[in-house]
């Protein structure tokens, strides 16, 4: 333990992060510029090549920043025994649901299987994805001390740490978020803030791993929860001709016990949409249902359908149908400013107005092509002028800040806007 924690915080241990995706990078990126060796190990063999490459495949994170890594003495690879090389193990693999809303628990499984024959005496794991309580003990602490036969808190490390990322956000990073730290055991609770105390300003040690797994997933719910909340208000303000954006830059003013949340055409990312049905699947165990969780998933989940609607409307104050009109989608990342798309409400929007007889076009300078339920695989329109030209409505999903919505607006065409980008009323806007 002496030896593991003293590497950890001179700088002179090696990191393997598992799952190089907007958790997984930015934290090796993190470490590396401290100067710790990194290892960055993914199964997409054509993602390790890209990296290798010094070619970046997230779209906020600039290819030169995998160039700097790549010359400082790391390295990108989808072979699971260089995980013996290292001495401190960081798990960031997705967490999605299956389609019964119930935790699809296999990237975790499988990652552990791949990881357990080349794990070694003396060295850390951390598990950073979101996830139910009792998730590290029963994937990371049972297997290492039953398959390897490893004393935790002796022989072998285990910590959960969850993720806190926020792609597209200027104002916070990896090493300025807070971040919660918890072990298997006191030792184990120390060595991870031996791992993580270089890296992260501050830290927030807990007193258990499902005291760290449920603040994670308490997050996400207080979001849900809020979003769904202020999504509902949002559809009451609308059948009273009522501005919600207007009410809530009102309600934001009062200076003590209102937090504004703001409404949209749904839910999307890998955390929000997803995180808080975990809780809701291990609840059923101790004969509880989350009331309030489910409420807000099934506003939340209705709100792309709620546009659809808008849209139709829209276009028959102006006697169209939506069959065969051409709308644009401006927008189909799940949030501004990045390229993920997934869980997107744009994509739900998109599939249904298609199956409504639509043509679907879309413009989003971080994505290049989106592939609907049927197949279909839409490309982004290179010009936005001529895209809306072209089009009898455009619909604002998510509003990128590159996007010059004053010359949209001054074109006169349909706009359905979800994301309030225009603050006063006009005459060719609908607000949804």
């Amino acid at each position: 333990m002496l030896v593991l924690k003293e590497n950890l915080e001179k700088r002179s241990a090696t990191i393997a992060i598992v799952g190089m995706g907007y958790v997984g990078i930015p934290l090796l990126l993190r470490y590396s510029k401290l100067g710790y060796k990194t290892i960055g190990v993914d199964v997409d063999d054509a993602k390790v090549t890209q990296l290798n490459e010094g070619s970046s495949p997230i779209g906020h994170i600039p290819s030169s920043k995998i160039k700097s890594v790549l010359s400082k003495h790391s390295f990108f690879t989808s072979e699971f025994n260089k995980i013996s090389d290292a001495d401190a193990i960081i798990l960031c693999v997705p967490t999605p649901l299956t389609k019964n809303r119930s935790p699809d628990m296999s990237y975790i499984s499988d990652c552990m299987e791949m990881l357990m024959p080349h794990l070694r005496k003396g060295q850390v794991l951390s598990l950073e994805s979101t996830t139910y309580p009792g998730t590290t003990e029963e994937y990371c602490v049972i297997p290492i001390s039953g398959i390897r036969k490893y004393e935790i808190g002796k022989d072998f490390f285990v910590v959960y740490s969850p993720e806190r990322e926020d792609p597209g956000n200027m104002s916070y990073t990896t090493s300025t978020i807070p971040k919660v730290v918890a072990g298997h055991t006191e030792r184990c609770l120390e060595i991870g803030i031996a791992l993580y105390g270089n890296a992260i300003e501050k830290l927030v040690p807990v007193s258990s791993l499902r005291t760290a797994e449920m603040t994670k997933l308490l997050e996400n719910i207080h979001r849900s929860v809020n979003i769904g909340l202020v999504n509902e208000m949002k559809i009451v303000a609308d059948k009273m001709q009522i501005d919600i954006y207007e009410v809530i830059r009102a309600a934001a003013t009062k200076p003590f016990g209102f937090i504004p949340y703001y409404p949209g055409p749904g839910l999307g990312g890998h955390c929000i949409p997803v995180d808080p049905f975990y809780l809701t699947w291990k609840a059923k165990e101790f004969g509880l249902q989350t009331k309030f969780i489910e409420i807000a998933g099934e506003v939340n989940s209705a709100m792309p359908s709620w546009v659809v609607g808008k849209i139709t409307g829209a276009l028959n104050s102006i006697k169209k149908s939506v069959n065969t009109s051409r709308i644009l989608i401006l927008g189909v990342a799940y949030k501004k400013n990045v390229g993920d798309v997934r869980e997107s409400p744009a994509i739900e929007i998109i599939n249904e107005l298609l199956e409504l007889g639509a043509h679907i076009s879309f413009c989003d300078s971080n994505v290049k092509n989106i592939t609907t339920d049927t197949g279909q695989v839409l490309s982004s329109k290179a010009l936005l002028s001529e895209a809306i030209s072209s089009s009898d409505l455009v619909c604002i999903a998510t509003a990128h800040d590159d996007v010059d919505y004053q010359a949209l607006l001054n074109s006169g065409v349909l706009i359905v806007d979800t994301r309030g980008v225009y603050s006063s009323n006009h005459t060719n806007v609908i607000k949804a």
